[in-house]
């Protein structure tokens, strides 16, 4: 398993595949066209053994100007770069620009060969030496080592295998989420799709299922390879090639991501710190520019979200707007480039790739939300999801821990939360103040407004709680403010006696209930909530009327096993009229069971 990943980096020319063939015995030159033109047009990669054991995973890139989009590709995701630069020709354009590249990517560990050095004299080695040194004196490798090399005398090569493996160890997060960026994709025979690339993130292991995005596919691992040999997983830092089950090559390319399933969102809009290089132009709302992240490239507007612009070598907060989707993670590296006159002009970090799309009205909010994050407050993430909230996976994975108030299967900001408690008191006020006669409001009536946006399990979790906290009461499926008492004026009051009195009178006939009153179906269902009456098939029955039945109909069980409906006319002396329906209200009060025609003892 490779504990380093590094990566060459230079002028065309300076030597660097040589290099890298003189250290590990292999030609990546292996395009006809890089035989004909005698330079490196696509990446290479190779296993690198170091002095001290390890094993490092070797990335050769171009060093073309027209092709260093392919550079970035390659020097994404590194531990450490070699930067390969001519005694014999010093520093050149593209030097650097990988210089630029590299510092833009956050590459940690940097270490200069100088190459051809058997072409000069010590002299003029000491001068370019002392070129490099100041160079780098601003960079973050200032100290970096430099080696004097030659790879046709072997000149140096032991000096830098040494400086190499003096390199630390990898520092790669192992609990992140399984990503893989693809850098390469072939079908080999007798095992099907292939797709190599640089661990990034977690550990894979063989037979996993792993998603592809953009796009979501979903694929299985059926054998893993790091340096040709065949092991049971591969983990960040490594060089590996996955063998893929469930998808054609056509499915898999350079710039695709394997990711763990439902791992990594696939954003449009993304909140991020750039940095524009000191000879880019001013930058105001860039459009047509490429952003560059792992092995993909995406056309993109870079709009900043503090000032007008960004003067050259400044840095400050922007917003990307993606033209297609890009999968990343917080603090991961991307590069910007113009296409056309080519050209790198900066790159930066990415913040927020959840980030809402904002206008420029809301830019000074938003620049407030992405400082925040850039300081490392991450309770920003829970403020932006607002009232969708996140699960708990969501949760950990955006801040890290798990943060907010739980209601339901989701967690909000504390304002979020408050402002739920808050809608669902203006909720039931409204309720009442709409429906004085209301004992209750129904608990779906008050899941309107600001409430829609929780399911039904979160709202009833929020009842349950407001309920516990004695800020609602519950009765049933009905919810009220604490406090709150139907008050009756007086034809209301003696409308209700006359009601009740009138049911008590009718027995298991039931009563109809007068016409008389505006307020007949307010009051009725007032009565019924109270517990006072029962609405059966239209009649009103008294509760103690019903009470006496269901009395009566137990005892009929005890020495009875069923009850049919003759026997049940006999028993309460009703006709079928009104004996069916007052059967079915006591099957719904679980007195009895219907079982065929017959009823039998309830639970």
């Amino acid at each position: 398993m490779s504990d380093l990943v590094l990566g060459t980096a230079g002028h065309v020319d300076h030597g660097k595949t040589t290099l890298v063939k003189a250290l590990t015995g292999v030609d990546l030159d292996r395009l006809p066209e890089e035989k004909a033109r005698g330079i490196t047009i696509a990446l290479g990669f190779v296993p690198l053994r170091l002095p001290g054991g390890r094993v490092a995973g070797l990335v050769d890139v171009p060093g073309h100007e027209k092709l260093v989009r392919t550079m970035v590709s390659g020097a994404s995701g590194l531990d450490a770069a070699l930067l390969c630069v001519s005694a014999a020709e010093g520093a050149m354009p593209q030097t650097r620009e990988h210089l630029a590249v590299l510092r833009l990517l956050g590459v940690p560990q940097l270490v200069v060969a100088q190459t051809m050095a058997d072409l000069v004299d010590e002299e003029l080695l000491e001068l370019a030496a002392d070129e490099v040194r100041e160079l780098l004196a601003d960079s973050p490798w200032p100290q970096a080592p430099i080696v004097a090399t030659s790879a046709v005398s072997g000149l140096g090569l032991p000096e830098l295998l040494a400086a190499l493996d003096a390199l630390p160890t990898s520092r790669r997060d192992a609990n992140r989420p399984f990503r893989l960026p693809v850098d390469r994709a072939f079908v080999r025979r007798g095992f099907g799709t292939v797709a190599t690339g640089t661990v990034w993130n977690g550990t894979i292991r063989d037979g996993a299922e792993v998603q592809l995005l953009p796009g979501g596919e979903r694929a299985r691992v059926r054998g893993i390879q790091v340096h040709g040999l065949s092991v049971s997983e591969a983990h960040a830092g490594s060089r590996a090639a996955l063998n893929l089950t469930g998808v054609e090559i056509e499915d898999v390319g350079r710039g695709l991501w394997v990711v763990a399933p439902d791992s990594l969102p696939s954003s449009l809009v993304i909140d991020a710190r750039y940095h524009h290089l000191p000879d880019a132009p001013l930058l105001v709302g860039e459009p047509g520019v490429v952003v560059l992240h792992g092995t993909r490239e995406v056309q993109a507007r870079v709009v900043p979200l503090e000032g007008e612009g960004l003067s050259p070598g400044e840095s400050g907060l922007v917003q990307l707007h993606l033209a297609e989707p890009l999968p990343c993670l917080p603090g991961d590296r991307f590069v910007v480039r113009r296409a056309s006159p080519s050209a790198t002009l900066g790159g930066g970090v990415v913040l927020d790739p959840w980030a809402p799309l904002v206008r420029r009205k809301g830019a000074a909010a938003a620049a407030a939300e992405a400082a925040r994050l850039d300081a490392g407050d991450t309770d920003v993430f829970l403020e932006r999801a607002g009232s969708a909230g996140l699960t708990d996976a969501q949760c950990v994975q955006r801040l890290g821990r798990l943060a907010g108030e739980r209601i339901g299967d989701r967690r909000y900001a504390p304002a979020v939360a408050d402002g739920f408690r808050a809608a669902l008191q203006a909720s039931l006020a409204e309720r009442q103040a709409a429906e004085p006669l209301a004992q209750a409001a129904n608990r779906k009536a008050a899941h309107t407004g600001a409430l829609r946006s929780l399911d039904e399990r979160a709202f009833v979790a929020l009842l349950d709680a407001e309920a516990a906290a004695g800020r609602i009461v519950l009765e049933g499926g009905r919810a009220r403010l604490p406090g709150w008492e139907v008050t009756l004026d007086a034809a209301q009051a003696a409308w209700c006696e006359a009601l009740l009195t009138k049911a008590a009178a009718a027995q298991l006939d039931g009563a109809d209930a007068p016409e008389e009153s505006r307020d007949r179906d307010a009051l009725l269902f007032l009565l019924r909530d109270r517990g006072q009456i029962h609405l059966v098939a239209g009649r009103v029955y008294a509760s103690a009327v019903l009470g006496r039945l269901s009395d009566t109909v137990r005892a009929w069980f005890v020495d009875h096993a069923q009850l049919d409906p003759g026997s049940f006319k006999e028993l309460t002396g009703q006709s079928r009229r009104t004996a069916i329906p007052l059967l079915e209200w006591l099957d719904a009060s679980g007195v009895t069971k219907r079982v065929g025609d017959v009823r039998v003892r309830g639970g």
